[in-house]
């Protein structure tokens, strides 16, 4: 989820712990987001 801070903008979880920020731009923190949610999903290669 991205919040509006103060300083700009926060990506934070579902829970409300800071992932990342705060960031300038929205676009900046939408790429963040994209970050957490791809190492999410991503299941371990062996």
């Amino acid at each position: 989820m991205i919040k509006k801070v103060k300083d700009g903008y926060q990506v934070l979880s579902e829970k409300g712990k800071n992932l990342g920020g705060p960031y300038k731009t929205k676009e900046e923190a939408e790429k963040r987001l994209r970050q957490v949610e791809y190492f999410k999903h991503k299941k371990p290669s062996r």
